[in-house]
């Protein structure tokens, strides 16, 4: 009874395995520019010799591989390599160099890597951390563009000098591979647990049955196209906002992927992507001002939605009447923070995120304002039509304007001493000249001339 009970879960297990397999294939012809390569280190080491249910941990490694590397073979965006540790040289022999590349990535090379493992006998230690740092030369330089995975099947921990998660993360950073998968065969799973937990994601396999399972869990998180949608979502809680661009970042590495523009879909909600799920994203929403959001975790197979907030309103610009400036722009910051969201032109639009901003109109003299920026609102900043001031010495004067408020005297610009005249555009409002002939040694001789500058109007002033 027993052994037909085993062999029921046998079976189903091995159901489950291929059917994830079979939804991983559905789900690729969505999404078919993805390549994945899958590194599978192989553990060879002596240990490997030991019981695993009816056969050897060996035996059972084989037979799942096997299986694995079959199914795999029918999807032709996944390349395979392997690599094997511990099968070089005897136990006795202590070599933590024992580790080699068999099967390189290749097309179709399914037939090479079973034909390899089944000549495969177990004989000496277990190099992990030496295994990992190797496989940084297995995978071609292509990473950014290809998900680069390593599944290890082992029995054992490391052997050797090395740690294997400070090896698997400073790879993972540098973008060689994504998080591996760790599977323990015949292990004690709290040792390995503690162990392996940093190097990678860790499954535990302590029957034939548990590492069928396993494996199909592998493969199904490893290789399902995942889809998610980024909702930026307004003041009222709804995604609505769209029409921007959004980068998108490999969390460990830094490394950018994709710039993509928010879209809408024909059906008025934002557009499906498609992401590894292996990956930790970043993603900063190109806003006024920008939408930083980090570590970003999909649920494989799944539809995931990631919600900004990112309610905008706008800001409207405007000079009246004819602007005489060249170039007239305001630059725009949070309240409060001194960072500069943008430089606007005058007599534009532009939207920002809601919230209250200082802005610095860099009109002569400037104009400050402070302003709140709501949901689908327009703010209007308008400003009086500037006039132009004919500046002309009759002698080598050092002066500067300045105007006088609330009883403080402010700089508004320098007069250029090489010219004799010189034309200022200015809002209109009352100034002074201050200054003194350069020829004199006395402070005594320092001047004050008044004058009015009128919107619209040339003033011309004779000093």
């Amino acid at each position: 009874m027993k052994s037909i009970l085993k062999k029921r879960r046998f079976v189903l297990f091995t159901t489950i395995f291929l059917i994830s397999l079979a939804t991983f294939g559905q789900v690729q012809t969505k999404n078919p520019g993805i390549k994945s390569r899958i590194l599978i280190i192989f553990d060879a080491s002596g240990s490997m010799n030991a019981q695993f249910g009816n056969t050897d941990r060996m035996t059972a490694a084989k037979e799942m591989l096997y299986k694995m590397v079959d199914s795999l073979a029918q999807f032709p965006n996944v390349e395979l390599a392997l690599r094997v540790y511990g099968h070089q040289t005897d136990l006795k022999y202590n070599d933590c160099n024992d580790t080699k590349l068999e099967i390189p990535f290749a097309p179709y090379n399914h037939e090479l890597i079973k034909k390899k493992v089944s000549t495969l006998r177990p004989r000496g230690y277990t190099p992990i951390a030496r295994s990992l740092g190797q496989s940084a030369n297995d995978f071609p330089n292509d990473n950014k563009t290809v998900r680069n995975l390593i599944i290890l099947i082992t029995d054992g921990i490391e052997e050797c000098e090395g740690n294997p998660c400070e090896v698997s993360q400073e790879l993972q950073k540098k973008g060689i591979f994504l998080k591996p998968f760790i599977i323990g065969v015949g292990s004690d799973p709290e040792v390995f647990r503690k162990f392996f937990s940093c190097a990678g994601n860790y499954y535990d396999a302590n029957s034939m049955s548990e590492f069928e399972t396993v494996v199909g869990v592998v493969i199904s998180q490893a290789l399902n196209a995942t889809s998610c949608q980024i909702n930026l979502v307004d003041a009222n809680k709804k995604p609505l906002e769209t029409n921007v661009d959004m980068t998108i970042y490999d969390a460990a590495t830094g490394i950018e992927l994709y710039n993509y523009y928010h879209t809408m879909n024909a059906y008025g909600v934002p557009d499906t992507l498609f992401l590894d799920p292996m990956r930790k994203y970043n993603i900063r929403v190109h806003t006024m001002p920008n939408i930083f959001k980090e570590n970003i975790t999909l649920i494989p197979g799944k539809h995931n939605t990631i919600a900004l907030d990112a309610g905008q309103g706008t800001l409207k610009l405007i000079v009246d009447g004819v602007t005489r400036y060249d170039r007239l722009q305001a630059i725009v910051r949070v309240k409060g923070d001194m960072t500069t969201v943008n430089a606007q032109d005058f007599n534009t639009s532009k939207k920002y995120l809601n919230g209250d901003y200082d802005i610095e109109i860099l009109s002569t003299p400037p104009i400050f304002v402070n302003i709140k920026v709501s949901q689908d609102k327009t703010t209007e900043i308008k400003i009086p039509q500037p006039g132009k001031v004919n500046l002309t010495k009759t002698k080598d004067y050092v002066a500067a304007i300045y105007r006088i408020e609330g009883g403080k005297t402010t700089w508004v610009a320098d007069i250029d001493e090489k010219k004799v005249n010189q034309v200022i555009v200015m809002q209109p409002g009352n100034y002074i000249i201050i200054g003194r002939a350069r020829s004199e040694t006395k402070t005594i001789y320092t001047f004050q001339k008044e004058f009015t500058v009128f919107s619209g109007r040339v003033t011309d002033f004779t000093f």
